[in-house]
């Protein structure tokens, strides 16, 4: 069984002035800190969703992910810039210290915060929500640990959440 290791959140959030929907992670896990960038185990479903629901070719490069996600107004970050972990195990996290999102959000629009998964709603909700003042949407986990969740289910439940205001 993996120990405890303490992580520090080491790479930005992706953001601009017309950035208005905000997706917070947990933290980045094992894979996406190696390659030093958001969702990066190659099972993991975020980017697919994210093209489905956007009209695009699925990005690869970490430059068409931030070009993806900021011409469609959607900024990304995590809730925890520090914990102890094992592994990418969500359900091991303790000792968190949060990330300082209020100065993303002094720079942007953003108008709605979701949720990838309950682990990054729930402790938004206990280290984030009273200083930011808006809610947050959980919407289901596009990591691989949440089998339960078809591509398709993902998509049809992110695209009714995110987008039903905008487009």
């Amino acid at each position: 069984m993996a120990e405890y290791t303490r992580i520090r959140h080491t790479f930005e959030p992706v953001f601009d002035e017309s950035s208005q929907i905000l997706i917070l992670g947990s933290l980045p896990s094992v894979k996406s800190r190696e390659q030093g960038f958001y969702y990066g185990h190659p099972r993991n479903r975020f980017w697919r969703v994210m093209s489905e629901i956007l009209k695009c070719n699925e990005p690869k490069t970490i430059e068409e992910k931030k070009q993806m996600l900021l011409s469609c107004h959607v900024a990304i970050y995590d809730v925890i810039s520090e914990c102890d972990i094992k592994g990418s195990s969500d359900s091991s996290i303790k000792n968190v210290i949060p990330t300082d999102i209020e100065l993303l959000l002094s720079k942007t629009n953003i108008r709605h915060i979701f949720a990838n998964g309950n682990t990054a709603g729930k402790l938004y909700k206990k280290y984030l929500q009273d200083k930011t003042g808006i809610e947050i949407i959980i919407l289901p986990s596009t990591s691989p640990a949440n089998a339960a969740y078809s591509l398709q289910m993902l998509v049809d439940n992110w695209k009714s959440a995110l987008f039903s205001d905008l487009y």
